[in-house]
């Protein structure tokens, strides 16, 4: 099984974009970029700009390479709303866009099913808590869950589980933390030995998300580095818009280090220098930067 994250806050946009190959089979997961609007008052500095159109020159052609592509939730940066050409002829698991959603995912999916036509031009199936073969690969959906805190307006996503020969990797964003213990207890039954989540938005804290819930997200990613002990743990999208995201996983490193978990960004993970743009905003303006 090979992982790559082809996009992501730690590498410069707002995405956590997945590609999966096992069992002979290319998967897609949340390919997609976006960028901040605002950060500090300020809008993105050219260098994310550049960024963007990077990061999606790479999301398209993985769309396009991907035999198979999920679609966990539709917020913008998680799949390509604009290239309903881009889909044709893909086997297309989604968020249902009829159940068990908020109103402003539902009329987003339904701008890209429908109108733009991406239910013809692919082969679309609902996933949510279904369970997917393709030859000796299997992809698992978990039940529609809190993005973040319990009865957050910005809806449900869902968790996804590949499994290929013994091997198993867990992609779960946005559960924030997971901030929810549903999705906690999900997390811990999975056993992935690769997961990849994002963390609590903590430069949100006590402002657009309650402080005990990003605490609670923290408390809780510990505990499943503790007890679930994946091999690999890439933690990556919101935490990593705080610009102090590291000394808040203190504690988790240590842990991991005690239990054998490698605890590591997106960027780590891929071998790239941590370039997270959008926490960097007001440096990059204040310092004239071109190029980073």
């Amino acid at each position: 099984m090979r992982i790559r994250v082809i996009a992501a806050d730690s590498m410069g946009v707002r995405s956590i974009a997945t590609v999966v190959e096992a069992c002979g089979y290319v998967v897609g997961i949340d390919l997609g970029a976006a960028l901040g609007p605002r950060r500090y008052g300020l809008p993105p500095h050219p260098v994310e700009l550049r960024r963007l159109e990077e990061s999606l020159d790479r999301v398209y052609r993985w769309i396009l390479d991907s035999d198979i592509v999920v679609i966990t939730h539709y917020h913008y940066d998680h799949y390509v709303r604009d290239r309903p050409d881009l889909y044709k002829g893909k086997v297309l698991l989604v968020k249902n866009p009829v159940s068990d959603i908020n109103r402003s995912q539902r009329l987003r999916s339904y701008r890209f099913l429908r109108k733009n036509g991406v239910e013809d031009l692919a082969r679309v199936r609902y996933a949510d808590g279904s369970s997917f073969r393709f030859g000796r690969l299997e992809i698992t959906f978990s039940k529609p869950l809190w993005h973040g805190e319990e009865g957050t307006r910005l809806g449900k996503v869902l968790m996804v589980l590949v499994r290929c020969e013994g091997e198993s990797f867990v992609f779960a964003s946005d559960v924030q933390g997971p901030m929810n213990s549903e999705a906690l207890e999900v997390l811990k039954s999975w056993r992935g030995d690769v997961v990849l989540m994002d963390g609590p938005p903590t430069y949100f804290a006590g402002y657009k998300v309650s402080r005990e819930s990003v605490d609670r997200g923290l408390e809780y990613m510990l505990e499943l580095v503790s007890e679930a002990r994946p091999r690999t743990l890439i933690v990556d999208h919101h935490l990593v818009r705080d610009l102090e995201y590291r000394s808040l996983l203190s504690r988790h490193l240590e842990a991991a280090s005690r239990v054998g978990v490698r605890l590591v960004s997106a960027a780590e993970f891929m071998g790239v220098r941590e370039e997270p743009l959008e926490a960097m905003r007001r440096y990059l303006w204040r310092s004239g930067a071109s190029e980073a």
